[in-house]
C-alpha cells in the first residue's frame, strides 16, 4: 500500500512538471530584454510620419516609455530634454509614449517645443515586446541593435550620456 502511494504521488509529480513546463513554454510571449537584440518596430510620430529602429543603424540609441500622466515622467522631462539638445544629434532619443494620443502630447508639451522625437505605440504591441511593464522606463541599444540596459524610473542627463557612452564602440 505505501509503495501504491508513492508511485501515485511520483506520477502526480511528473504530470505537474510536464503541465507547468508546458504551460511556461505556451505562455511565454515574444521578446526582448538585456543583451538580446532589439525589436526593430515602426511606430508614428508626433508630425504624423513613420520612424523605425532600424532608421538608426549603426547609433547608439535610446528609448524612454513615458506617460503624460506619470509624475516621475514629469520630473525627469527636464534632464530628457537637456540630453536631447545636447546630445540629440549624437546620440537618437526616442521618447515613446503609450496608449496616448498626439493632441494630447502636443497639448501638455506645448506643442513639443524642445524638438524631443516623440513616437506613439497606441496599441502597447512594441511595449509588450519590450518588456515594459511601466513608465518611466529607458533602454539603451548598442550600434550593433543590442540592447544592453533597461532602467525603470526617472534618468538624468549624465545618466544618459554614460550609458550612450558606455556603448559608442
Amino acid at each position: 500500500m505505501n509503495q501504491r502511494v508513492i508511485k501515485l504521488l511520483v506520477l502526480i509529480l511528473i504530470v505537474g512538471m510536464f503541465g507547468f513546463f508546458g504551460y511556461s513554454l505556451v505562455s511565454k510571449g515574444k521578446h526582448t530584454d538585456i543583451g538580446d537584440k532589439a525589436y526593430n518596430f515602426e511606430l508614428p510620430k508626433i508630425d504624423g510620419s513613420n520612424t523605425k529602429l532600424s532608421d538608426y543603424k549603426g547609433k547608439v540609441v535610446i528609448l524612454n516609455y513615458f506617460a503624460s500622466w506619470c509624475a516621475p515622467c514629469k520630473e525627469e522631462l527636464p534632464e530628457l530634454e537637456a540630453f536631447q539638445k545636447d546630445y540629440g544629434d549624437q546620440y537618437p532619443f526616442l521618447m515613446i509614449n503609450r496608449g496616448e494620443t498626439i493632441d494630447k502630447i502636443n497639448k501638455v508639451t506645448d506643442h513639443n517645443k524642445a524638438g524631443m522625437n516623440y513616437l506613439f505605440d497606441y496599441n502597447a504591441k512594441v511595449s509588450k515586446l519590450y518588456n515594459v511593464t511601466g513608465q518611466p522606463e529607458t533602454f539603451v541599444i548598442d550600434k550593433q541593435g543590442t540592447i544592453r540596459e533597461h532602467f525603470n524610473g526617472p534618468v538624468t542627463e549624465m545618466q544618459l550620456y554614460n550609458w550612450a557612452k558606455k556603448y559608442d564602440k
